[in-house]
């Protein structure tokens, strides 16, 4: 790009060699030597002359959300220094108001939880059904949407998670179709797929009023650091600055700016030789597993997107190695992936652990990859009591909303013995971070089933209050 000189890293780099006498924050004073460590203190500066300002943006920052905006074909894009959990809890205040009833994917991540809760929301949930081959969810369909806007013609939001944690898809345009029939906006998280404006696949392209991106997630860009998207008329950009001023930091981080800056501006000048070169790879990833007799993985070797008849689409720099008919678990095979082959995967679950690719991974790194997941398919067994039985979620009867039991008082009970209790907290496993319970929730025997099966398979639960998984605080 011809004005790469006039970066926002390049500005504060020339500040920071400037004579100017700091006399103001941050504290350091751009001088990191006394602290002994190696971090980038002299580019730690806050809103001073020529650096602009995040909420009012004219000029450096403006340029910075201007290459996103232009990138991504939305109306309006803004930066995120406090995470794609940010951009979720401004985007459902900017869109609703206090009691209002939305649509949401159950499966959506606790971000979402917390924004209804605080906004006092009304939930209707739309459940993702089971992928039996490999256990995790399935896509949000648009019947699903319509048949619920059917029942709930006063809802005033629909909430999508797509792609999720494990790359299944949803069909963002037949569901944002949907809803624009009825006149009402749709929030897309798509914080694990803010690769996807490559493919032409964003949910910006299908339409969506609202989407969140993670470019920490899969693009090179600072952890923490995040992008929203407004599209249309159904959401008022005014109306997202002011709720954005509400939950995100009044001390917005220059070096996390600096760090979407330069990720934005590399993907503009060569995301296409760099996604091209990321997609060639998958291609030699899929030749290279071919022949795996127990383990399976997701759309690769001899898997296919049609032998997933839940998934409306799946993204494929997801690498989700089932376990479901073999003689480990998703934790074991986490485990030997680290421990023997020094390979660390993003998460593991029940029956499945996730490995994410990006561009700044090589076709030498997926061969290791490979050869380390040929190597331990050899190794185990089939097991056919290892599968899944169902391909339903039970979802728990909710006798109040989260936010009409924040303030009660509840009793610290043993959570074998909570049944029939109505939960005040939230449990969830992290990752993915869904959670299985809700505030307002009745507990009931499936969930306890489901909180044995998943501590007998290693995976950690946690609660709001931190009782998880001994004890839970409830209401009798």
């Amino acid at each position: 790009m011809s004005d790469n000189q006039n970066s926002l890293y390049k500005k504060l780099k020339k500040y920071s060699r400037s004579k100017v006498c700091p006399m103001h924050m941050p504290g350091h004073k751009r001088k990191g030597t006394m602290l002994k460590v190696n971090l980038p203190y002299d580019i730690d500066i806050t809103e001073i002359t020529h650096l602009d300002n995040l909420y009012s943006s004219s000029s450096v920052l403006k340029k910075t959300c201007d290459i996103i905006q232009n990138l991504y074909g939305s109306k309006n894009s803004f930066m995120l220094v406090n995470g794609s959990t940010c951009g979720i809890l401004t985007g459902i205040r900017a869109a609703t108001n206090t009691g209002d009833k939305i649509l949401v994917a159950r499966n959506c991540h606790k971000s979402v939880y917390n924004a209804i809760e605080v906004n006092f929301l009304n939930p209707i949930y739309l459940v993702p059904s089971i992928d039996v081959a490999t256990g995790i969810n399935n896509s949000i369909t648009p019947k699903q949407v319509e048949e619920s806007f059917l029942e709930n013609l006063d809802t005033k939001l629909v909430v999508i998670t797509s792609p999720t944690y494990e790359g299944v898809m949803s069909d963002i345009k037949g569901i944002v179709e949907i809803a624009h029939k009825y006149g009402v906006p749709v929030l897309v998280d798509e914080a694990h797929g803010a690769h996807l404006y490559y493919t032409k696949n964003s949910a910006v392209s299908y339409g969506a009023d609202i989407v969140i991106n993670s470019v920490h997630k899969t693009l090179p860009s600072l952890t923490q650091t995040a992008i929203a998207h407004i599209n249309g008329n159904l959401i008022s950009c005014e109306k997202f600055t002011q709720a954005l001023k509400v939950f995100e930091t009044t001390s917005p981080s220059y070096i996390l700016m600096s760090s979407i800056d330069a990720c934005v501006r590399l993907l503009t000048q060569k995301g296409d030789k760099l996604f091209n070169t990321l997609y060639k790879n998958l291609t030699c990833l899929n030749d290279y597993l071919k022949n795996l007799k127990n383990l399976t993985v997701v759309c690769y070797g001899q898997d296919n997107l049609k032998m997933h008849s839940g998934f409306y689409n799946f993204d494929s720099p997801k690498i989700v190695i089932s376990t479901v008919g073999t003689s480990i678990n998703g934790m074991q095979l986490f485990n030997k992936l680290r421990d023997k082959f020094k390979i660390e995967l993003e998460m593991a679950y029940t029956n499945y652990a996730l490995a994410m690719v990006t561009i700044f991974d090589n076709k030498k790194t997926l061969k290791k990859l490979a050869d380390a997941i040929i190597s331990i398919d050899k190794e185990i067994s089939k097991n056919l009591d290892n599968i899944i039985t169902s391909n339903s979620f039970s979802l728990p009867l909710k006798a109040k909303n989260a936010s009409e039991v924040r303030n009660q008082k509840g009793k610290l009970i043993k959570l074998k013995e909570s049944l029939g209790c109505i939960s005040l907290e939230y449990l969830w496993a992290y990752p993915p971070g869904i959670p299985l319970l809700v505030p307002g929730e009745v507990i009931d025997e499936q969930l306890l089933k489901n909180i044995t099966y998943l501590l007998n398979n290693q995976v950690v639960i946690h609660s709001t209050f931190n009782n998880a998984p001994e004890n839970i605080m409830a209401i009798l």
